[in-house]
């Protein structure tokens, strides 16, 4: 997903979940804030490099691709964009390393949800934020996994997108180009990917690369084989998939506000009915960015301006705060929400016996601190790789 769904439709779902404009564009901004904090963004703050949850472009092509290097790169993917749906998943067939991959798979309401949604509870606006930022790639990021594999992300040339619907839809091949420069063109169906690599580890070979764009396309649907199903056709119908992450952001961010138990497969229709035709027209709208239709959108909701997404407008609260003071920041409680969330899904890869995402241990037991916590974490892995 981009920023038109992660920014700007988080901030219409919640409203519509019953939190405050200031409420809802502090949850929408944390929502956003997952595709940029990276380590870079980081290393200018002073910040924990470990609380990265995305890695940019260039130091995705600088990333050590040995074991410690793909860890790294899984902890940060499986964590925060593809967030595995079962892993105890059984493809039936290959060995040990291959069902690890398998099973870190991305799909919607898979148990690691659950866990991601109570995990936000009672830790404020950036651990919710963060939360719906997951949420909803699982819907678009379905099908991928968030490390790199050929034998997991990769697609057949097969690849046909849908145009069109009912009796009058007409499908047509998706040609690919590796031109990352250059806007996927919709009128032709001319869309960027990934180069292919015969490495199975290549970077290249990380999460929805494949497939270029199409993914984080609301309007997209699209028919294609991907590498894991043994080359059997998968539909991918974004428009839903998009319709349903909306509403199931609304029901979880009421969860949390309220204090409901939070379910999986359940979806705040209700909440979202007077606004269901203006959400679909912009779901199906053929556009690369829809960030102006959902900023509309959202202001003719709550009746107040809406701010382009700033990345800046907390960074100086942040260095200016000494000490454990900046845990308690508006970024410094983020961080400590990225940390929380990443600690607890390679724990739960490491149980399974897992190395993919690396050593982890299970801070439930003790209760995660913080900053500080997490430091201490990582002293105590490296003395038990170490002592290995």
């Amino acid at each position: 997903m981009q920023e038109d769904f992660h920014y700007y439709a988080t901030y219409c779902a919640a409203h519509l979940a019953g939190h405050s404009p200031r409420e809802s564009r502090e949850i929408s901004y944390c929502a956003q804030l997952v595709d940029l904090c990276s380590k870079t963004f980081l290393k200018v703050l002073g910040a924990p490099r470990a609380a990265a949850t995305t890695q940019l472009q260039l130091e995705l092509m600088d990333a050590r691709t040995d074991i410690v290097g793909l860890q790294n790169i899984t902890r940060i993917w499986s964590s925060f964009h593809f967030l595995p749906r079962d892993l105890g998943a059984d493809p039936g067939r290959g060995g040990k390393r291959y069902q690890h991959k398998y099973q870190l798979i991305c799909g919607p309401n898979g148990e690691l949800l659950a866990d991601t949604v109570e995990l936000a509870r009672g830790h404020g606006v950036q651990a919710t934020g963060l939360a719906m930022h997951v949420l909803a790639d699982t819907w678009a990021h379905q099908h991928f996994a968030g490390t790199p594999s050929l034998v997991i992300n990769n697609v057949s040339r097969s690849f046909r997108e849908v145009l069109g619907e009912g009796e009058t839809a007409r499908e047509r091949a998706v040609t690919f180009r590796h031109n990352p420069s250059a806007a996927d063109d919709l009128e032709r169906g001319l869309y960027a990917n990934s180069v292919y690599q015969q490495d199975e580890d290549s970077i290249m070979n990380l999460g929805h690369g494949r497939a270029g764009h199409l993914p984080d396309y609301s309007f997209a649907r699209y028919r294609y084989l991907p590498a894991w199903a043994g080359y059997e056709e998968v539909l991918k119908d974004n428009p839903s998939d998009y319709w349903h992450a909306f509403c199931q952001m609304v029901y979880a961010m009421r969860c949390l506000r309220t204090g409901e138990p939070f379910a999986v497969g359940c979806y705040d229709v209700d909440a979202v009915g007077a606004w269901e035709r203006d959400i679909r027209v912009i779901l199906a709208k053929r556009q690369l960015d829809s960030c102006a239709d959902w900023r509309a959108l959202g202001e003719r909701m709550v009746g107040v301006v809406l701010d382009p997404f700033d990345l800046q407008e907390y960074s100086q609260e942040y260095t200016q705060a000494q000490g454990r003071a900046k845990d308690e920041t508006f970024l410094g409680r983020f961080f400590v929400a990225a940390l929380a969330q990443k600690s607890m899904i390679t724990n739960r890869i490491f149980q399974t016996g897992s190395l993919l995402a690396g050593i982890s241990l299970d801070y439930e037991e003790t209760g995660f601190g913080g900053i500080r916590d997490y430091i201490r974490l990582v002293q105590r892995v490296g003395e038990e790789v170490f002592h290995e």
